[in-house]
């Protein structure tokens, strides 16, 4: 999964600046239109004045702020290809909030060469903003960080439970001979103790035959931006579940797969051939996110849980006021929220640090997940 998404030269990230839309593999919620970065973008604001207010509320009565000390404020997207969400989302700041953008700094971080060297075409007349790019995490921030549907494309473990136990899956290389090489997959001893201890950390026991994918490198991530991050909120959109509905008889084949012109893999394959092989490289591949260990080790780390909810309800306690938006606004809108859809496949995790916790916009509506 690593090499087929990420390799500099082959990879399936890399070698394109974009590989959404209509015209891409797959549809996200920046495809919709500018409306979800207009959504997003009241909920930082709001979130940016709490940070700025617990700034105060921490300063000396000696020594008030002036305009010359005043404090920027990070917006961190990672995962943020060329940069499209965060374009929406300072567009619709510079028209709300003048002040809050002209204190503003974008860190675009992106593992794609491709997709960061678009950046400031992208962003155009609010490139201003723009901080820093680059394939890591800002060493420390103030702010609020949005990573929407990174999680999913992190390279994961699978494993299937046998009656002998817990074995992992692996792919390897086969020569034919045509001199041609196809990919099959392999079972065999876990590679690290850490994916059975994160099923029991989680008190989850397969059954025979089950098949499921372990994203370690989600848990670290969120270790690694809850200590970057001094204060502010983290915001993870992404498509998943919690892990005892992960983790349960509607998933046990897995959640692997691939997206091509907007089409999963899908159908009967021979035994050691999943359809998450064919055209590696070529294909987009994603696992659901396990939201209840990145929940608990943001929290070990420092962060607050404020709200875990479906995209809908999240959007719906933001667009309070949008009743007299155009036709085209509410169509996309109505995208975003409908059931079955982008709304209830994706959820929002909202984590805070050195807020307390806070009552959003975003949490408002109803805190719901389905």
């Amino acid at each position: 999964m690593e090499l087929a998404l990420y390799d500099p030269e082959a990879g399936y990230y890399a070698r394109a600046a974009q590989r959404s839309g209509r015209a891409g593999d797959f549809f996200t919620s920046v495809d919709v239109g500018p409306i979800f970065g207009e959504l997003l973008a009241r909920q930082v604001i709001e979130m940016a004045g709490l940070v700025e207010s617990s700034v105060t509320s921490q300063q000396s009565s000696v020594e008030p702020r002036t305009p010359s000390n005043e404090p920027g404020f990070d917006l961190v997207e990672a995962g943020a290809g060329n940069g499209r969400l965060s374009a929406d989302i300072l567009r619709a700041i510079r028209r709300r909030d003048a002040s809050l953008y002209a204190r503003l700094r974008l860190h675009l971080v992106e593992a794609s060469a491709a997709a960061r060297a678009a950046q400031r075409d992208v962003l155009g007349e609010v490139a201003d903003r723009l901080t820093s790019s680059s394939a890591d995490l800002p060493g420390s921030f103030e702010g609020v960080l949005i990573a929407n549907e990174l999680l999913d494309a992190l390279p994961v473990h699978q494993v299937v439970m046998r009656p002998d136990g817990l074995h992992e899956v692996y792919v390897v290389g086969e020569p034919l001979k045509t001199g041609d090489w196809r990919l099959r997959t392999t079972e065999g001893p876990l590679s690290t103790p850490a994916l059975a201890e994160h099923l029991a950390r989680l008190d989850i026991v397969l059954e025979p035959g089950w098949r499921a994918e372990i994203n370690l490198r989600a848990v670290e991530w969120i270790r690694s931006a809850a200590r970057r991050l001094r204060r502010g909120f983290l915001v993870v959109i992404d498509y998943g579940h919690a892990a005892r509905e992960l983790y349960s008889p509607s998933h046990s084949g897995g959640t692997l797969t691939t997206f091509s012109a907007h089409t999963m893999a899908g159908g009967e394959r021979p035994p050691g051939a999943p359809g998450w092989l064919e055209d590696a490289g070529d294909r987009d591949i994603t696992a659901h996110v396990d939201f209840s260990s990145v929940q608990a080790a943001a929290c070990v780390e420092g962060l607050t849980s404020v709200g875990f909810l479906d995209q809908t309800y999240f959007l719906m306690g933001l667009a309070a006021d949008l009743e007299s938006a155009d036709l085209k606004t509410r169509l996309a809108l109505k995208t975003l929220l409908l059931p079955g859809g982008l709304g209830s496949s994706h959820k929002v995790l909202i984590l805070a640090k050195e807020v307390g916790s806070p009552r959003l916009a975003g949490c408002s509506y109803r805190v719901r997940v389905t």
